[in-house]
């Protein structure tokens, strides 16, 4: 009895031991999958968006891509053309889905307003479920960028390197989700 009892004590320190060393501390080991590669300086220019014969009715929206972002194209009533990006704070729905008006472009879903010129929030979340949602976050803007229009071509001035300088902080490798070491799709 007086070995089993031992043994019991024995196991229970044990047991508290092995606990306890799994919250001790120990030497910093990095767990990061970023590649931390060098990024490049940003790089503006401008580069192909939409067709002009896919420039959208004045009053109304569509969306594009320059430079791998999503750009929203939006002319308003005087025929303007305005290029912001197109994913609407703060659950990042389609801006080019909105109405324009007023020198300002709405979100479809919560109603938020963006000046066209500036894409600051003139008016943030103010339908019903606008007021539900948008009263968790702050209000924050889109970005703008400068248009024009060449030839057949609407033209967006981007930082050409913004795409590469994301990626960069992520791994690609032998097992990346595209199949490729180099991140291409077979």
């Amino acid at each position: 009895s007086l070995y089993t009892n031992f043994t019991m004590k024995l196991a229970v320190i044990a047991t508290l031991a092995a606990g306890a060393s799994a919250f001790a501390p120990t030497a910093q080991v990095s767990r990061s999958t970023a590649l931390n590669a060098k990024k490049a300086p940003a790089k503006l220019q401008y580069v192909p968006c939409i067709s002009t014969d896919d420039l959208p009715a004045p009053g109304s929206a569509t969306s594009g891509v320059a430079g791998g972002l999503a750009i929203c194209i939006a002319v308003d009533e005087k025929g303007s053309v305005y290029a912001l990006g197109d994913k609407c704070p703060p659950v990042n729905q389609p801006l080019s889905f909105g109405k324009v008006e007023g020198g300002s472009i709405s979100d479809p879903v919560l109603g938020t307003k963006f000046d066209l010129k500036t894409g600051e929030v003139t008016s943030w979340c103010p339908s019903g479920l606008g007021k539900l949602i948008g009263g968790i976050f702050d209000p924050v803007g889109v970005p703008v960028y400068p248009v024009q229009a060449k030839g057949k071509t609407v033209n967006v001035q981007v930082d050409v390197n913004y795409k590469a300088n994301f990626e960069a902080d992520y791994w690609s490798g032998i097992l990346d989700a595209q199949g490729k070491s180099n991140g291409k799709y077979y």
